[in-house]
């Protein structure tokens, strides 16, 4: 893959623009600015990334060594700049939408530089940062589509889910951010307490998340599609309480990130307006 696509790692960008995606269908209410607010949310995505890996460079050379800058493929100040222009994009194009979306553009941009250069270090600070910022992409949506109700609804579990990975993956990286001098929670407290929070989380998200149906926001179509995430995210959260060990840890964090996309699905399946189009064509 090209260095300049990698680093943004456009998978997780992508993840950005189905959020936005998904209010807009939840909501049912369409217009051209959710594909510049699309657009916007994978740059600002792509741009954290990038200054992610400018900053963790020798954390990449342990953990992940064939990453763009610690393989040799991209230089750091080149990454720099690259991750300039792609924030710098994001926020005029964020701002052209409206100034509220400007605004939130902006602060995530900062945010992310804040979490690439010193809260990822930081014991849950970095973690709960992540998870901020993903339900901001449904925040900043809601902005878009008139409905932040709904929105924040939705970023809530977003929020909780990406909590629990992220928390997760600080288990996977402790070799690599103990020689970065990092404090993230599994180094300063244990591998064991981490497992056991991140665990709780997934319990609490999974065994609450079908009130979303009974508060009138999603069909019934919601559930049985829910329920194949909420099986995924149950054994996540009963294998990582087991096993601690890299593999585990590993394991568990692609399984967590299978089940927010079955739960994305869920949400989208579950919308009135796609209920809708499937009783029309169907029945």
């Amino acid at each position: 893959m090209n260095a300049f696509l990698e680093i943004i790692r456009p998978k997780n960008a992508v993840m950005g623009v189905i959020a936005v995606f998904i209010v807009q269908i939840v909501v049912a209410f369409f217009t051209y600015q959710i594909l510049i607010a699309a657009l916007v949310v994978f740059l600002i995505m792509g741009a954290g990334n990038t200054v992610n890996d400018y900053f963790d460079c020798k954390i990449d050379a342990v953990n992940k060594p064939e990453r763009p800058i610690p393989s040799g493929r991209m230089s750091r100040n080149i990454a720099a700049l690259y991750a300039a222009l792609l924030f710098m994009v994001g926020v005029v194009l964020a701002c052209y939408i409206g100034p509220v979306t400007g605004i939130i553009a902006a602060l995530s941009s900062v945010l992310l530089l804040f979490y690439a250069y010193k809260l990822k270090k930081m014991s849950l600070i970095g973690n709960m940062s992540i998870a901020l910022l993903t339900a901001l992409c449904f925040i900043f949506a809601g902005v878009v589509v008139g409905n932040i109700s709904i929105a924040a609804v939705l970023g809530f579990y977003a929020f909780l889910m990406t909590m629990a990975r992220e928390m997760v993956k600080d288990m996977e990286d402790v070799e690599g951010d103990r020689v970065e001098g990092a404090t993230t929670f599994p180094i300063i407290h244990g591998k064991r307490l981490t497992a056991r929070i991140a665990a709780v989380i997934m319990l609490f998200a999974s065994l609450t998340s079908p009130i979303l149906y009974f508060m009138g926001f999603l069909t019934v179509l919601y559930i049985p599609v829910l329920f194949v995430a909420i099986l995924i995210f149950l054994n996540c959260a009963s294998s990582i309480w087991k096993d601690q060990s890299i593999e585990s840890t590993k394991i568990v964090s692609k399984r967590l990130k299978r089940g927010m996309a079955v739960t994305f699905l869920a949400f989208i399946l579950g919308s009135p307006f796609i209920t809708s189009w499937i009783v029309v064509q169907f029945f």
